[in-house]
Formats: structure tokens, C-alpha cells, sequence
């Protein structure tokens, strides 16, 4: 469980515990990968352009 306080400039700070983060990270980065790649092979022309643009748009080599 988190716990969230306010200091006095009005600010909201949260104590996420490092195994959360890190299950939350990874959940992104295997969504990310799911985009990125499995999407660009599928064999519908336009997933597989939008993944295609989307990979030279962050400037990753895919040919």
C-alpha cells in the first residue's frame, strides 16, 4: 500500500515500493514491445504500416 502526504508547498509525494516500480516498468516495456513488433509483423498492410512508421519515427532501424 502506498502512503501519500502533503508537504507545505502543497505538494502530493507517494512512497511507491521498488518491487512495484519495477513490475510497473516492465509491464510497459512488454506493452511497448507488443506495439512496436508484433504488430509490425502482422500481415494487415495498415497495423503493419503504423508500426512501421511508428519504428522510424523513434529512429529504430527495421530495414
Amino acid at each position: 500500500m502506498s502512503m501519500t502526504s502533503v508537504s507545505s508547498s502543497g505538494r502530493v509525494s507517494r512512497s511507491v515500493s521498488p518491487v512495484s516500480m519495477a513490475c510497473q516498468r516492465a509491464a510497459v516495456l512488454l506493452f511497448g514491445a507488443l506495439v512496436l513488433y508484433a504488430v509490425g509483423f502482422l500481415p494487415m498492410s495498415a497495423a503493419h504500416n503504423a508500426a512501421h512508421d511508428s519504428r522510424h519515427s523513434f529512429v529504430f532501424p527495421c530495414h
